[in-house]
């Protein structure tokens, strides 16, 4: 089972499927962004590219197999745990793939080292336009914090004793699989003040969704300059709306947009076909 143990004391799990040119994938799932939600995907990368590339899923930190310290989000810490995926596997270079959050993560990585990143597929982007709002994305985390607030950090514990999943019961918190998982853990977070769990929590949310960057990983102004050749494929609901695609699209400089129904039972094959066209023109 490949593992990265990373200087904070997180473990990140990967895996690898098939051989050739390397795609390293960031998953959808926001705060359980882990291999299992590529299952889900109408593209899913590990059943349609392994045959021909060397498809590494990992789990991030605080999700699936990758437990990490009760601390705030960071997209350069992430980013920093991606890479030392690559450096696990000893790839100098490889493109990337995400969905939802993925998409967040795939821009940052390009960011912080863009000579180790050929091509960026970008499913379903995640960001803030006129027809959606940051509260959407604050929302996933009201009742965490409500929780928190009225009952204290006993009832988090005893609330993520209930699943593994944040998607599934947010009142638990980003860090309840661990929570679930780890006794010991579990007496960290008991042994914290209610003050102090709200004020992680709060953190938390300004990192995966700070306020004033409508593409939450990387500026607009940054994007005008990625080196990076993407292929988006748009979303259409208030958690990845259809402009914050075609934003993507008018400023990377390049960028190529798919149609919003790319996915449709009409057109899916002919999306996987193009996904891989230009995984193939990309490779070197």
């Amino acid at each position: 089972m490949p593992e990265v143990q990373r200087p904070d004391g997180a473990t990140i799990h990967y895996e690898v499927f098939g051989r050739g040119y390397p795609l390293l994938l960031f998953a959808p799932g926001g705060v359980n962004s882990e291999i299992a939600f590529w299952s889900n995907s109408a593209v899913n990368p590990i059943r349609d590219f392994a045959g021909e590339f060397m498809v590494i899923g990992m789990d991030q930190r605080h999700a699936g197999r990758s437990p990490a310290p009760a601390a705030a989000f960071s997209y350069d810490l992430a980013a920093a745990d991606q890479l030392a995926v690559l450096d696990d596997l000893g790839i100098e270079r490889a493109h990337v793939m995400g969905g939802c959050i993925g998409v967040a993560y795939n821009l940052r990585i390009i960011q912080a080292a863009p000579g180790r990143i050929s091509a960026a597929v970008c499913q379903d982007p995640v960001g803030v336009d006129a027809s959606t709002s940051l509260r959407v994305f604050q929302e996933m985390f009201a009742s965490t914090l409500a929780l928190a607030r009225t009952k204290g950090v006993e009832a988090v514990v005893e609330a993520a004793m209930t699943g593994v999943w944040f998607v599934e019961n947010n009142a638990a918190g980003p860090f309840q699989r661990r929570i679930h998982d780890d006794p010991a853990f579990r007496a960290q977070i008991l042994a914290m003040s209610d003050a102090e769990y709200i004020a992680l929590i709060e953190d938390f949310v300004a990192g995966i969704w700070p306020p004033d960057e409508p593409l939450f990983s990387v500026t607009e102004e940054w994007l005008e300059t990625c080196p990076a050749p993407l292929l988006v494929l748009p979303g259409s609901d208030p958690f990845h709306p259809t402009g914050i695609s075609r934003r993507i699209c008018e400023l990377a400089p390049r960028a190529e947009c798919l149609d919003v129904d790319c996915r449709s039972p009409v057109k899916l094959r002919g999306t996987i076909d193009a996904i891989r066209e230009f995984l193939r023109a990309h490779a070197a």
